[in-house]
């Protein structure tokens, strides 16, 4: 076997045994490595060369670009993440023939829409799911994010927390973790407008609390504008505090006026 080969084996499965034993540290020293290692392979992306080791090198390496995205969800880092996948990309739509399909690849394209649904990417989303062959709307992985979009978009956001419950893939949970979160600060948001206050039972049931305390720690981490008296929860401290902004009626229907008595002398 070529001795570059054997290097990013051996160095490959030191980041695989960190990796299992959730030592991230090492694994993003490693990481740094392999990548800087890759770049010799003349056989992989953009280049495409043919050599006699193409096709340990593209999967080792497309290996290593899944574990680098899996790894920046474990980290937290979505920066990563994006970097990641998008080198990653190029070994799910190129290398068709050239190397077998890898059984992370739903997954990945699954958690990258979600990804672009919790940055509210949508076009971004869409464009994404439209380069998917038609057939992968059949994959449980797909098929989650796709429905998560609909009920996000449809508002039912009651089926966007629940789904939190039957992710199917276990790396999902993150992403899933900021979506109700992002749901939450919505409903909150509409909330405080529509309502001068709400009973604490009624507004656990609309943010999708299951206890007072989680409802307590949300307001306090989230909303300290907001105020809990009296079994209720009041909203008019946060109305109260921004400026009305009063709206020139009067000016705004003379500006009109005048811009149609303008066109009606250019035509």
């Amino acid at each position: 076997m070529d001795p570059q080969l054997v290097e990013v084996t051996q160095l490959f499965e030191r980041f695989k045994a960190a990796f299992t034993r959730n030592d991230f540290d090492t694994c993003t020293n490693l990481l740094s490595q392999l990548k800087v290692l890759l770049t010799k392979f003349p056989s992989l992306p953009p280049s495409f060369q043919e050599t006699p080791n193409s096709v340990q090198e593209l999967t080792i390496a497309r290996d290593i670009y899944e574990h680098a995205v899996l790894l920046s969800v474990k980290t937290e880092d979505q920066d990563a993440f994006e970097r990641d996948f998008f080198q990653l990309k190029p070994y799910y739509t190129d290398t068709c023939g050239i190397i077998q399909s890898s059984p992370q690849e739903y997954p990945i394209l699954g958690l990258n829409l979600l990804r672009l649904l919790v940055q509210n990417r949508i076009a971004e989303f869409h464009t994404e799911l439209e380069l998917l062959p038609q057939n992968a709307l059949e994959n449980p992985c797909i098929r989650h994010a796709v429905e998560l979009e609909q009920s996000f978009m449809e508002g039912a956001y009651n089926r966007v927390l629940s789904a939190r419950q039957s992710v199917p893939h276990d790396t999902y949970v993150y992403f899933m973790d900021l979506l109700a979160k992002t749901v939450r600060d919505e409903i909150a948001g509409c909330s405080e407008k529509a309502y001068d206050y709400l009973s604490i039972n009624d507004a656990k049931k609309i943010l999708m609390f299951s206890s007072d305390q989680q409802l307590s720690e949300y307001i306090a981490e989230e909303h300290t504008e907001w105020e809990i008296k009296d079994g209720c929860v009041f909203f008019q401290k946060a109305k109260e505090s921004q400026p009305c902004k009063e709206i020139p009626a009067l000016q705004l229907i003379n500006q009109t006026l005048s811009y149609a008595r303008e066109l009606e002398r250019i035509v």
